[in-house]
């Protein structure tokens, strides 16, 4: 069943046409807005971002700024650039001007992985980034690994550092966000990658949320970055988590590759069986699925940018990241 005192809200996915899990969250007595970042892929398929893929990011961009004016509270789950916004100019990936991480994060409180430790170095580094830049404006920035915060009738619950993915990976540790309101739980796990590691499904569990916002396993780097074994290891145990939870809410890395549903089948009949539902972000929308980046190379086919977006693709990568591209 669908939790009828919370409302969820995605602003932005995989299959709404960017990288990213950015979800608004609201109880009776508190407006959350959940990892308020947003990015496209430079490269895919060998190609730049097509025009689609920008309109895409600038128009959710807009609608992030929308929902975190509204928002009492933003959160941080790690620092890749899809879950928070840095404080410079990037056209190219995140379509970001200098001031709009702190017209984001100004006077918001923000509760945020602490970047001092179960971090690695990039990440190390862009959290202190965060904190002397953005953070500076914020009215709070707390860390709150393993912490339990309530506001009223609302407590919000975050998880120990859990592993982007595989135990002991390289991509260092993310935030699971459990939000609760009476009897009602919404579980925020962004880039659990299945989850991959079963201790993670386990720390889910326990915690019997109705509705389960969680990224799943990055099928497009298959053999490539990540062992074939590790995705099907990410796809069991999600599949296990259908098993107990009414919805599933299923986006992000795994709709990076166009045919995910041929390597899901079994996940979508285990869910079915008991009863239970898996969407993406836009089918709990009520929306078509909008796969840009896994359909670059068809988009370049079907729709050739103009002459004057091509002679912008030309351009070095830093002049691309200081200047928009024409639409």
């Amino acid at each position: 069943m669908t939790p009828q005192k919370i409302k969820v809200v995605p602003l932005a996915a995989e299959s709404l046409g960017v990288r990213s899990m950015c979800t608004y969250v609201e109880t009776p007595n508190l407006r959350l807005l959940l990892d308020a970042g947003v990015s496209i892929s430079p490269k895919r398929f060998g190609l730049p971002p097509h025009p689609q893929e920008y309109k895409s990011i600038k128009n959710i961009r807009q609608k992030i700024a929308e929902f975190a004016e509204k928002s009492d509270i933003i959160t941080i789950s790690h620092y890749h650039f899809d879950h928070h916004t840095p404080s410079f100019e990037d056209w190219l990936c995140n379509w970001t001007a200098s001031e709009t991480a702190q017209q984001l994060y100004e006077r918001k409180v923000i509760l945020s992985k602490n970047y001092r430790s179960h971090i690695n170095p990039s990440q190390r580094r862009r959290g202190w980034v965060f904190e002397k830049t953005a953070g500076k404006y914020a009215s709070k920035l707390e860390f709150v690994d393993n912490r339990q915060i309530s506001h009223g009738q609302t407590k919000l619950k975050f998880s120990p550092p859990v592993f982007h993915g595989l135990p002991n990976t390289p991509l260092g540790w993310v935030l699971m966000t459990t939000v609760e309101y009476e009897d009602e739980r919404v579980l925020f796990a962004s880039d659990v990658q299945g989850p991959m590691d079963p201790a993670t499904s386990q720390i889910i569990l326990a915690e019997r949320p109705q509705l389960l916002i969680i990224g799943g396993p990055p099928l497009y780097l298959v053999d490539f970055r990540v062992n074939a074994q590790h995705i099907q290891q990410g796809l069991k145990n999600l599949e296990t988590l259908t098993e107990k939870i009414p919805i599933i809410l299923l986006d992000h890395h795994l709709l990076r590759e166009s045919k995910w549903r041929d390597s899901t089948k079994q996940i979508f009949k285990t869910a079915n069986d008991v009863g239970n539902k898996v969407v993406t972000a836009a089918e709990f929308l009520g929306e078509e699925n909008r796969l840009l980046e896994a359909k670059r190379k068809q988009l370049f086919k079907e729709e050739p940018p103009n002459r004057e977006f091509r002679e912008w693709s030309k351009l070095h990568e830093q002049r691309r990241r200081r200047t928009k591209p024409p639409l």
